[in-house]
C-alpha cells in the first residue's frame, strides 16, 4: 500500500520534519529537518549532510528511521495533526532542494496519520490513527 491521497497531500504541504537516527552505540538522536517528497520516498538533504550525525548513523548501517512531519492548525481549539513514518535509509546522491548532493532516501515501511483534516481536538471526539503498511 502507498500514501492516501490526503497524505500525499499533506506532505507535499509541509516543509519541516523530524528525523530519528541510531548511533552505533544505541544512542538514538532526533533533529528537525526539511525534507521532500516525489511520490515514493522521502528525501532528506542539507548543506553539508555527509558531516551529521544523522547520515553518519545511517551510513554506519543503522538504516532504520522515523521521521514525523506535524504542525498545528490552532491552539485554541487544540488542533494537531501528523503523519509519522518508519522506513529504510540510503545515502543517494541527487538532484534535491539543496542541489546535487548526498541525500538519505527514505522508503516507507509503516506509517501512521491522525487528523489530517485539521479538525480540533476533544476529549469527547473518537480518535481516529490510520495505520497503512507500505
Amino acid at each position: 500500500m502507498s500514501f492516501s491521497e490526503e497524505e500525499i497531500a499533506y506532505l507535499r504541504s509541509q516543509r519541516l520534519a523530524r528525523i530519528a537516527t541510531v548511533s552505533a552505540d544505541g544512542q538514538p538522536d532526533v533533529v528537525p529537518v526539511g525534507f521532500e517528497f516525489d511520490g515514493t520516498h522521502l528525501f532528506v538533504g542539507g548543506i553539508d549532510p555527509v558531516k551529521t550525525r544523522k547520515f553518519r548513523n545511517v551510513e554506519a548501517g543503522n538504516t532504520k528511521v522515523a521521521i514525523v512531519i506535524d504542525d498545528l492548525v490552532s491552539a485554541d481549539p487544540w488542533t494537531p495533526r501528523y503523519l509519522r513514518v518508519y522506513g529504510d535509509a540510503v545515502l543517494v546522491e541527487r538532484e534535491g532542494q539543496f542541489g546535487p548532493a548526498p541525500y538519505m532516501q527514505i522508503t516507507p515501511t509503516t506509517s501512521w496519520s491522525f487528523n489530517l483534516e485539521g479538525q480540533p481536538f476533544t476529549h469527547d471526539r473518537e480518535v481516529n490513527v490510520q495505520r497503512t503498511v507500505h
